[in-house]
């Protein structure tokens, strides 16, 4: 659903519209949407048309790719740090990829013919551009991780990705959906979840998880999260920012 314009819902918030020029925000700006994602909501399905492009500013969306009948693997996340609809930049209009808000999503969105056309402006192409090669990175990295590392390994590090895009301390996930994000039994992720409850760095009850040590967190992920954010950084230098979790950490 679309929201009214709030104090709190500002374009700095999406870290590709803080890094374009003014001119390439002003651009964007009348077209752009106020919008609240609901969890689970599907924001593009496997080659339907990509009608909009979506900024979140908090929340993530999951891409997931079809790995056998009726199951998927997530193969890209985006947060406050992208956009979805990568495919409306090289003119196309769908892909064989499902959206799927992985946690509710506020942030904005815009015509997929808006963007198009804003596109034509370097500082907003020169932006999205670069995020796509980000995204790339993201994606192999992925593939790489799961077929090299430990289940825990990469649960850690699925976590620690929801943590950075969350807005709260605790985020709803069940062991369900985790485990179709990562492609895996539900019974594997539960002993991967449980261990890490066990050594005191999330707590998990109920659906909800509390990341109570994001250190440790990070040092049982396999070194695809920091590799991952690395390349961010290297591809947006000026914009190296708090995460929100981190933000959140200093309230």
């Amino acid at each position: 659903m679309t929201d009214s314009v709030t104090p709190e819902r500002s374009t700095d918030q999406n870290r590709l519209l803080r890094a374009m020029s003014p001119e390439g925000v002003d651009l964007l700006r009348p077209h752009l949407e106020p919008v609240t994602l609901e969890l689970r909501q599907v924001v593009y399905d496997s080659m339907a048309p990509i009608t909009h492009a979506y900024f979140p500013t908090d929340g993530a969306i999951s891409i997931l790719a079809a790995a056998g009948s009726d199951e998927s693997v997530e193969v890209g996340t985006v947060g406050f740090e992208g956009f979805s609809g990568i495919p409306l930049l090289f003119g196309v209009d769908r892909e064989p990829l499902l959206a799927i808000c992985q946690s509710p999503v506020t942030g904005w969105r815009i015509a997929a013919a808006e963007l198009r056309d804003a596109v034509e402006h370097p500082s907003v192409r020169e932006v999205l551009l670069r995020y796509a090669q980000a995204y790339r990175i993201q994606a192999g990295q992925a593939s790489a991780c799961n077929r090299s590392h430990s289940l825990e390994e990469r649960c850690a590090r699925w976590l620690l990705q929801m943590h950075d895009r969350a807005r709260q301390h605790d985020f709803i996930l069940t062991h369900d959906f985790l485990a179709g994000m990562l492609g895996v039994r539900r019974a594997g992720v539960t002993v991967a979840a449980g261990h890490l409850q066990q050594s005191g760095l999330i707590r998990y009850k109920r659906g909800l998880v509390s990341v109570l040590d994001r250190a440790g967190l990070e040092a049982a992920a396999c070194q695809c999260y920091r590799i991952v954010n690395d390349s961010y950084d290297a591809l947006f230098p000026a914009e190296q920012a708090a995460t929100p979790s981190e933000a959140l950490a200093g309230q």
